[in-house]
């Protein structure tokens, strides 16, 4: 059973909601106060704070944990019981970020399979084009390319993330096809600017003998979203450059075709990232483990790299 220090050091630090705060209630140093919060985590299995470096915030377990103390120090033993029998069964709210495309054309699709298979947890996703912080904004798991690692966040690399050159069937219809990313400035463009810099989004192909080049489209079109610049290429308006992922199931089902098809721009890897596995929800692994088998099923790190000329 856990030691009365480790358990008023978690009561202490979520009224004050910093391990400082405690420290001085209890004439501990901050140190000593985090080690004894660290160790009940460690021993109940999960996550009671989310930490930055301006506050604690209490996990939904940590809530739970507080609450079921209720300030009754003779009540902890019987507390840590409750939590910890109930640590492995998958519960609660599980906050996800996603990017749109991506997000709900291959994860939204398991969504069915999670909620049969456990009905206590209740799935609240964000689809959105950021890249978020998931200690202060709470989420569970976040996927997408180029998140910064902060401490105490594992990136678990589930595909390449590379970049294509596509248009619509009916607007290369008597066209030559590009033969060199440098023949991209002769076609009519769907260029992206980038929400996050305001600046147009610039691409380097590469191709299997390791050869670079620029890829610059002229800017017909300007959009910032890839969902839209998706449609636009399907509408017919021109040639977009896009991520595998984004336009998958248009080249395979013939709505859009691949140009260039032996030359890529990598911008990375999509990864699955969430707080330490050794401190992982159940709610969280069992999605994480999920998420992982489906992409080893449909073989999709194979079908997102654009390396792999296969689709167009």
């Amino acid at each position: 059973m856990e030691t009365l220090a480790n358990l008023e050091s978690f009561v202490k630090s979520a009224e004050s909601a910093s391990f400082s705060g405690a420290a001085r209630r209890l004439s501990l140093t901050p140190a000593a106060v985090s080690r004894n919060v660290a160790m009940l985590e460690r021993n109940l299995g999960v996550r009671l704070f989310q930490r930055s470096t301006r506050k604690l915030v209490l996990t939904e377990a940590g809530e739970l944990f507080l609450q079921s103390i209720g300030g009754n120090l003779d009540a902890l033993q019987t507390a840590i019981a409750d939590v910890s029998s109930g640590a492995s069964e998958p519960a609660g709210v599980l906050k996800v970020s996603l990017s749109p495309t991506f997000g709900a054309d291959f994860i939204l699709p398991l969504l069915p399979e999670l909620m049969r298979r456990h009905p206590l947890i209740r799935p609240e996703w964000h689809f959105e084009n950021r890249h978020v912080d998931l200690d202060v904004e709470g989420y569970d798991v976040a996927i997408g390319a180029g998140f910064e690692l902060a401490a105490g966040i594992v990136a678990r690399r589930l595909a390449p993330a590379h970049i294509i050159a596509v248009a619509a069937p009916g607007y290369m219809a008597g066209r030559t096809p590009p033969s060199d990313p440098e023949d991209l400035t002769l076609v009519d463009g769907i260029a992206m600017r980038s929400l996050r810099t305001g600046k147009l989004r610039q691409w380097v192909m590469r191709n299997a003998a390791g050869t670079e080049k620029a890829a610059v489209l002229p800017e017909t079109i300007v959009l910032n979203d890839p969902a839209a610049m998706r449609e636009a290429a399907k509408l017919g308006l021109g040639v977009a450059l896009l991520a595998m992922p984004d336009v998958l199931h248009d080249l395979e089902n013939g709505r859009l075709i691949r140009l260039l098809p032996h030359w890529y721009a990598d911008a990375g890897a999509i990864s699955l990232y969430h707080a330490s596995r050794a401190l992982l929800p159940a709610k969280t692994r069992i999605f994480v483990d999920l998420v992982a088998e489906t992409f080893r099923r449909e073989r999709l790190a194979e079908r997102f790299a654009g390396s792999l000329a296969s689709v167009g």
